[in-house]
């Protein structure tokens, strides 16, 4: 029963999610106003059209719903299998089940972690650069430098 429901609501939902399916009901409408005159706009001629928009809103409210269901736990299931085999706490896995209370805790113990691990990495980043940059030369002082003494051999060098 499961299953047969299942794939009557992704037909429907993909049937009825087409521009066919919107032009259709489109020409409904139109062929229902064009119509008013020769019904002289009867309580009748009212009626059908609330009626049937009516029954097609209640129906598809409910394959909508499966819908989203269905597409919701299988985000969870990918989401918690990425979670699993990753370096990923464990704890987040089925989060979709906590309180308000209990999400609005955890996400603000991420926020603060997220924070946390940007101030770290903006620390990384500035200790980087420094040891990057450039290492200027020391300022000279006022005394002179003194200069390599020539090389002791036996004879002078001749200077030029």
């Amino acid at each position: 029963m499961d299953k047969l429901f299942a794939k009557f609501a992704n037909a429907t939902a993909k049937a009825t999610g087409s521009p066919v399916a919107f032009l259709l009901c489109v020409a409904a409408v139109v062929i229902w106003a064009v119509s008013g005159p020769v019904f002289k706009f009867s309580e009748t001629w009212q009626l059908v059209i609330n009626t049937g928009t009516t029954i097609v809103t209640f129906l598809m409210v409910f394959l909508i719903q499966n819908t989203q269901n269905r597409d919701g736990v299988a985000l969870q299931t990918k989401l918690d299998e990425l979670i699993r085999a990753s370096d990923a706490m464990d704890e987040f896995m089925g989060i979709e089940k906590l309180t308000d209370k209990e999400l609005e805790a955890l996400h603000a113990r991420c926020q603060r972690d997220a924070e946390r691990s940007a101030k770290i990495a903006a620390r990384a980043t500035a200790e980087r650069t420094a040891r990057q940059a450039p290492k200027s030369k020391p300022a000279r002082s006022n005394q002179k430098a003194k200069r390599p003494a020539p090389p002791r051999s036996g004879a002078k060098a001749k200077r030029s």
